[in-house]
């Protein structure tokens, strides 16, 4: 066999690039790729990021640094609520830091999927039944959630320099618009028509992400929410 320092240095790495080690149960000498250590680093938590919780999503039983509740493939930003294990998958215990954080946002997004994710404030946790629960208020997002995939849960602030706003575009004439603005708060609005006219209109709030505005004629237009 040539000496290590005989081999060429490799800087271009890619996920089937392959390593040689000793498997810690059976002592037997194998191959480790690049793309399997990425993901044990991922999920054990082994590269340390603050105020990041990892799980994988399940089904019934709960087992360890499992998280179940939502029904497979449901959009992620459909939660509501959630029943997780006491331990992460890392191993380590979050409790403590949860109920720190209740009141305040989390982003839950798939592991090396970034545009699958939930935008959420959270409105309660602590334990229901013996098993602790997470309930949540959905902010947004994108994708749906898959069966044994992982999802890296993190403490998640937007800036509060700005406040957030939204625009409404009704296309169609219609004496009600349905407005789903997913601002998490109960909007002032001012709608206009196609002509960029001040239309009074009446706003009935549904909840902090919803609301209809009912005119009293036919027309189509935007509304500006902030």
């Amino acid at each position: 066999m040539a000496r290590i320092n005989a081999y060429p240095f490799d800087t271009n790495i890619t996920d089937k690039d392959a390593w040689i080690g000793t498997d810690s149960v059976n002592r037997q000498t194998k191959q480790f790729t690049a793309e399997a250590v990425a993901r044990y680093l991922n999920i054990k938590g082994k590269i340390s990021i603050s105020g990041q919780m990892v799980f994988k999503f399940s089904i019934t039983p709960l087992g360890n640094g499992e998280f179940i509740g939502p029904a497979g493939g449901s959009p992620i930003d459909s939660i509501t609520t959630m029943q997780l294990s006491p331990i992460d998958a890392s191993g380590q215990s979050y409790v403590s830091f949860m109920e720190y954080i209740v009141g305040n946002n989390i982003l839950i997004s798939e592991q090396n999927d970034i545009d699958n994710f939930g935008h959420f404030k959270i409105v309660s946790f602590g334990l229901v039944g013996g098993v602790y629960t997470l309930d949540l208020l959905n902010y947004g997002g994108n994708g749906n959630l898959v069966l044994d995939k992982h999802y890296d849960f993190a403490a998640f602030t937007l800036s509060e320099d700005t406040d957030k706003t939204f625009v409404f575009t009704q296309t169609v004439p219609s004496l009600v618009w349905s407005v789903q603005h997913n601002l998490g708060k109960f909007p002032s609005v001012t709608v206009v028509d196609t002509g960029n006219t001040t239309v009074i209109s009446q706003i009935d709030y549904i909840d902090n992400n919803n609301l209809t505005i009912t005119n009293s004629a036919q027309f189509a237009g935007k509304a500006y929410l902030n």
